[in-house]
């Protein structure tokens, strides 16, 4: 008999085991049309014809309820798939799976769908989503799933791969005659729910990562349950759209990229600028946390990356050359050459901690369906540090890393930062003593600088746990760049080794740190959250000298003597335009000083400026401009003006 609790305190009792639908239409009939699906026990989803077979208390899922977003989005990827089974049914469906801003799915087509087709796909799921049909399910065992599926082998793969116990029942969920398979996923009531979607884009992509197997079509829909949420999403795609990078780092001459060099850049003067300054810049923060600057080759035998468990991990994303028979890889991070260095020469006790640094060339063989301007690419320069220290010195060194990194984070102006704590996953090595105070070690540290953090429980690396710091951005959008990595593991591997104070050899403890990530993806954040007007310290050209009329040309070649003589990046516009048509063109380059020189500047040994944010000072002393800027590049700060 169980009894049924609503969240007003409702209760109501069944004699026999009942739907969550039928309670609904006994007691609560009116909310019937606006529901999506049901809540039971706070906590657990489920489909509203789901059998209720014990004490539980209940609650409705409406399109407005957090809990609505992925049963919709779940809901509408059987819409995709049932749509292209419809056009094409000799299509394969592959494989689900959930994103941000809605899923993709994966299709076994020879096919490369087209913008006219994908277009015609969404028309027909709106066209589906319009019969206003209820989604069912049924309960199948394992063996009657693949049968049932006997056409489909990549859903009897899923069926194989993702349920171990043979006696355990997986649900099929039914769009009118079309079944998919959607594990421990749940569904809409209705499909008139799925309303809310646009179809966006379609990618090449391996099947299961692996370039040996079939090139899959990817299928990306954006997906929100009601007008809100995806009216709001289109609302910041629209400003993103403006601040794109790519758009942004054509008309400010950043960058280039070409597609017979894909996910790789080419660096124009201006961005090399900007990419130099954030490499002094960070090399003199981590001068002054006391690390070593090293240079490792690119280029590895491929044997020390299969000692280090590199290539077993990692092989199908790391580029291979030959050379006189023997295989290399390009290397896609710079750890196990720093190993190498330590490896040089016996290291005592005394000698710990060593902080290495490194703006590592990497490589990494990313797919060409995933490469996005900067935020994505193949040929990349991280910030690789690895420490090398003994067990009592990780709290310490973890500190210092945090504070670095931080203060680091705050000089670009990034207000929110959210800290991460990602602990032992259940695939791992070493012994539980070792993991029990390794993550003891991190929190402690969190605790103590009084950081607030999110607990990611099982989504440390196979060996070791660490603390991932993420960026918001003023669009709010999340980057993780900073990560702080325990490693037991790797000094084993590559038989690193140090004498202690017992004289007897033992393997240190090896903190993977990065504070930017890729100088290159960085950037790309940069150029977006700026909206292209960097900073003074970044900015490539940081004044731009503009004469009214020949005759001053003499002056304004004296005043960039003294610009560059302090260090400030200077460039002069002699050319035959009008002196209105180079305002405006610095002014859309986004330069963070014009200055303009005429017959009253000259005479009176002064200059005129007009700032990228719309300030305009009339015959100011160039000695204090020079104050000004110069403390503005030194303290990497924009200074107000007193005007």
């Amino acid at each position: 008999m169980p009894v049924i609790t609503f969240l007003d305190g409702t209760k109501c009792t069944y004699e026999e085991n009942v739907s969550f639908i039928q309670v609904l239409k006994d007691y609560k009939p009116d909310l019937i049309s606006s529901c999506v699906g049901g809540l039971v026990n706070h906590d657990t989803v489920i489909h509203i014809n789901t059998i209720l077979n014990h004490d539980v208390c209940i609650s409705v899922i409406c399109n407005k309820d957090v809990y609505a977003m992925n049963l919709i989005r779940v809901t509408c990827g059987h819409l995709l798939g049932y749509a292209v089974k419809q056009l094409w049914p000799d299509i394969q469906l592959v494989q689900f799976t959930l994103t941000k801003n809605g899923f993709f799915y994966d299709f076994d087509t020879q096919k490369n769908f087209s913008k006219i087709e994908l277009q015609t796909i969404e028309n027909k799921m709106k066209e589906l989503s319009l019969l206003k049909y209820d989604i069912k399910f049924k309960m199948f065992s394992i063996q009657d799933a693949k049968k049932y599926f006997f056409d489909q082998p990549y859903k009897i793969n899923i069926i194989q791969n993702s349920i171990k116990e043979d006696n355990k029942n997986i649900t099929v969920y039914f769009h009118n005659d079309h079944p998919d398979i959607f594990l421990n996923l749940t569904q809409a009531s209705n499909i008139s729910f799925c309303t809310y979607f646009k179809v966006e884009k379609c990618s090449g992509i391996y099947w299961n990562k692996d370039k040996k197997q079939k090139v899959l079509q990817r299928i990306y829909v954006i997906s929100w349950p009601n007008s809100e949420l995806y009216n709001s999403y289109f609302s910041q795609i629209s400003s993103l759209k403006k601040r794109d990078h790519r758009i942004l780092a054509k008309k400010l001459d950043l960058y280039h990229m070409q597609d017979d060099v894909p996910g790789m850049v080419f660096w124009h003067s201006k961005g090399w600028s900007i990419f130099k300054e954030l490499q002094n810049f960070i090399r003199l923060k981590l001068t002054d946390n006391e690390y070593e600057e090293v240079k490792t080759p690119i280029i590895i035998n491929k044997k020390m990356w299969e000692k280090s468990g590199h290539w077993e991990n990692y092989n199908t994303s790391m580029f291979t050359t030959f050379s006189e028979k023997k295989e290399y890889c390009i290397k896609p991070m710079s750890c196990p050459a720093h190993i190498q260095i330590f490896n040089h020469g016996l290291k005592s006790y005394k000698d710990l901690p060593i902080r290495m640094s490194e703006f590592g060339h990497c490589h990494r063989n990313e797919y060409s369906g995933s490469l996005h301007g900067l935020l994505r690419v193949r040929e990349f320069t991280q910030d690789d540090g690895h420490i090398f220290c003994s067990k009592n010195q990780i709290r310490k060194e973890i500190e210092k890393c945090i504070i670095m990194i931080l203060d680091i984070y705050r000089i670009f102006g990034f207000k929110k930062i959210d800290i991460k704590l990602a602990t032992r996953p259940i695939k791992r090595i070493g012994d539980e003593q070792t993991w029990d105070q390794a993550e003891q070690d991190l929190l402690f540290v969190l605790k103590k600088n009084k950081l607030s953090f999110e607990l990611k429980s099982g989504e440390g690396a196979f060996y070791g746990p660490k603390i991932e710091l993420v960026l918001e951005d003023s669009l709010r959008r999340s980057w993780q760049c900073g990560t702080i990595q325990l490693d037991f593991y790797l000094p084993k591997l590559l038989n690193a080794v140090y004498i202690n104070k017992d004289n007897k050899k033992e393997n240190p403890i090896l903190i993977h740190r990065a504070i930017l990530g890729s100088i290159e993806r960085f950037i790309g954040i940069l150029i977006e959250e700026y909206n292209g007007i960097f900073p003074v310290w970044l900015a490539p050209i940081q004044v731009i000298l503009i004469s009214v009329a020949e005759e001053y040309y003499l002056y304004i070649h004296e005043i960039k003597k003294q610009l560059i003589c302090v260090g400030i990046r200077t460039v002069i516009d002699t050319r035959a335009v009008s002196m209105k048509f180079k305002i405006r063109e610095h002014v859309l380059a986004k330069v963070p000083y014009i200055l303009v020189c005429g017959k009253k500047e000259r005479l009176e040994n002064k200059i005129s400026i007009r700032t990228n944010t719309g300030i305009k000072i009339n015959l100011l002393e160039l000695k204090k401009f020079i104050s000004h800027v110069t403390l503005e590049i030194n303290t990497r700060s924009n200074i107000n003006w007193e005007v």
